[in-house]
């Protein structure tokens, strides 16, 4: 089996979701935005498919790398990928996700097998955390600490045994500020009660002192664990803060160099958990990669975004990792529907809080082409 054709196909669609200038997610007034969907042949006639916004860009670079090979060559392909990152190319690491992603899908579409089986299964359902939106300053949005907690209440009657908080962050007028974070932490706690696990990820450029703080105050709350609250390129001072606090300190996220930096932070004591998604690193292949060196030094790991492939990586993670991020939620938006281009969601949620491991062929996702080719970009 070989290679023999890549496609971009970008469409349109109606969204009533924006970022602000930190790349935050924010409700929006609905208006016009662009998905791209890639497609991988192979000249067996077998497809993976992949979604991802940000990759026409690129398939200049990928499609000499890609043509001809064997697309079960999923290592390979990604390592000459990974090898060409150096030079700061288009080749990013959620263009590489995608292109991952597409082979596996391609793959478990062709041996007629979820791609969690193929990469060995665990289990097949994950329990899921409710994931918030950063904290905003609309009316009945998440703009004060009552807000959080009433939201987290909606939340738990959904079926969530867990719930993660993003709190203000800049832009939002008054961000940051740690105390008022705190506040939201406690309403929360005191709306769910004892029984539900609680998390945070809050702005991510707090002083040590600020950090150290947010972590004392959460320790009080019984919260489970905290993410990012610091420069990620300061090892020394995730290596400094884990020693100061029993809370769990969750990471690296947004840390460049992938596995590499993922097995520094490891030997080095920086956090109590990894961190990894496929859309950080380059795909399943990299993920799975670091969560076996995390099992390999018993160290939890737990997936970052509700991205199909960490579903799939998850369910396939063994005791390295607990828990299915899904979201971002926020009470003026509508996680349940899927989006336009799928017919179904890929992380439906039951309510006792669990999301099954998909059982269709490769991702297991279910593509409205005929949406896909109604609402094509030209050109």
């Amino acid at each position: 089996m070989k290679i023999s054709e890549i496609r971009v196909e970008t469409f349109r669609y109606t969204s009533d979701k924006g970022k602000d200038i930190q790349g935050h997610g924010h409700p929006a007034e609905p208006h016009e935005a662009q998905q791209a969907m890639l497609t991988i042949v192979s000249d067996e006639g077998v497809c993976g498919y992949s979604f991802r916004e940000d990759i026409t860009m690129a398939m200049g670079l990928v499609r000499p790398l890609l043509l001809g090979e064997d697309p079960f060559y999923r290592e390979r392909i990604w390592q000459n990928l990974y090898q060409r990152q150096r030079e700061g190319s288009a080749l990013t690491d959620r263009v590489l996700d995608a292109i991952d992603q597409a082979l596996w899908d391609l793959a478990g579409r062709a041996l007629d097998q979820p791609v969690y089986r193929l990469l060995g299964a665990f289990r097949d359902k994950v329990p899921a955390y409710g994931s918030t939106m950063c904290g905003d300053d609309l009316d009945g949005g998440l703009n004060t600490p009552q807000a959080y907690g009433d939201f987290a209440l909606q939340l738990v009657a959904r079926g969530y045994k867990a719930i993660k908080l993003h709190t203000w962050s800049t832009p939002m007028p008054g961000a940051p500020d740690p105390k008022r974070d705190i506040a939201a932490c406690a309403a929360v706690r005191e709306a769910v009660g004892p029984d539900i696990v609680l998390m945070l990820d809050p702005f991510h450029y707090y002083t040590r002192q600020e950090a150290l703080y947010l972590g004392r105050e959460l320790e009080k709350l019984d919260y489970y664990w905290m993410e990012e609250p610091m420069d990620e390129a300061s090892v020394s001072s995730y290596i400094w803060l884990t020693e100061q606090l029993d809370l769990q300190i969750c990471g690296p996220e947004t840390a460049k160099g992938g596995l590499k930096t993922r097995a520094e932070w490891i030997v080095r004591n920086a956090a109590d958990i990894s961190r990894v998604g496929t859309g950080d690193v380059g795909g399943i292949t990299p993920m799975m990669k670091i969560v076996h060196l995390a099992e390999a030094f018993g160290v939890q790991c737990e997936s970052h975004g509700s991205s199909i492939g960490n579903l799939h990586a998850l369910c396939a993670m063994g005791i390295a990792g607990q828990f299915h991020e899904r979201g971002l939620l926020h009470p003026f938006t509508d996680y349940e529907t899927p989006p336009p281009w799928l017919n179904a969601l890929p992380d439906p949620m039951d309510d006792e809080g669990f999301v099954p491991a998909p059982q269709g062929p490769g991702l297991g996702l279910d593509i409205n082409f005929d949406y896909i080719r109604d609402n094509l970009v030209s050109g």
